[in-house]
């Protein structure tokens, strides 16, 4: 497994995070440290989220910054340089994980099905996204999915909370949930870094009642 996903395995949450104005990168990223989770993936949704990966990543060298909702080759390279240490996409582009491992970034791309699973089996990926996680049916259907696929761990997302990710983090198969609750768009947009950093705690806190 890729360096930086075990990493990331170890943090057990990867806040997935919707950033409209780089000036929130830096505040942001000082309340995810703070609470304990020196991590972000940042959407490519917005026109930020480039120069809000490069603040994060300049000024925070040790936290891991990563991009999400990359649907092209061209927004890899953009985040790469940016100072992105891995990859997320919603859906399976083998042209992207492919590219990805050619120049070897970390990349969890999204599957929902059993064809998209056998897909990333033969990339060779070791580990996937489960996209929209509770909208596709939850921790019954990604039980049911990674039942034949023994060789796959599987990264939530999509409906994760403080209320059910404990039970997802109790599935073996499961290496880390992404979740966004902890850094909702309300929250950024009106400052509210001292609650990020609360319920980052909080997070964390969950994910070690389970772990350790």
């Amino acid at each position: 497994m890729h360096e930086i996903l075990i990493k990331l395995e170890k943090m057990g949450v990867v806040p997935v995070v919707v950033l409209n104005d780089a000036k929130d990168a830096a505040p942001l990223a000082a309340a995810l440290i703070n609470g304990g989770l020196p991590c972000a993936e940042i959407t490519f949704r917005t026109d930020a989220a480039e120069e809000s990966i490069r603040i994060m990543s300049e000024q925070f060298p040790s936290m891991l910054v990563g991009a999400g909702t990359v649907l092209s080759i061209e927004q890899v390279d953009r985040a790469v340089n940016a100072g992105a240490k891995f990859i997320v996409s919603p859906g399976f582009d083998e042209e992207i994980v492919r590219y990805c491992q050619k120049i070897g970034v970390a990349i969890t791309p999204g599957i929902v099905t059993p064809s998209e699973a056998s897909k990333a089996v033969k990339a060779g990926l070791e580990v996937v996204k489960f996209f929209p996680a509770e909208a596709a049916g939850g921790l019954p259907m990604l039980k049911a999915l990674a039942a034949p696929f023994t060789t796959l761990r599987f990264m939530p997302t999509g409906g994760i909370s403080a209320s059910n990710i404990k039970e997802y983090l109790g599935f073996s198969k499961i290496f880390a949930c992404g979740g966004s609750w902890m850094v909702k768009d309300s929250l950024i947009k009106e400052q509210k870094f001292d609650e990020i950093e609360a319920l980052t705690k909080e997070a964390v806190a969950i994910v070690n009642s389970v772990r350790n």
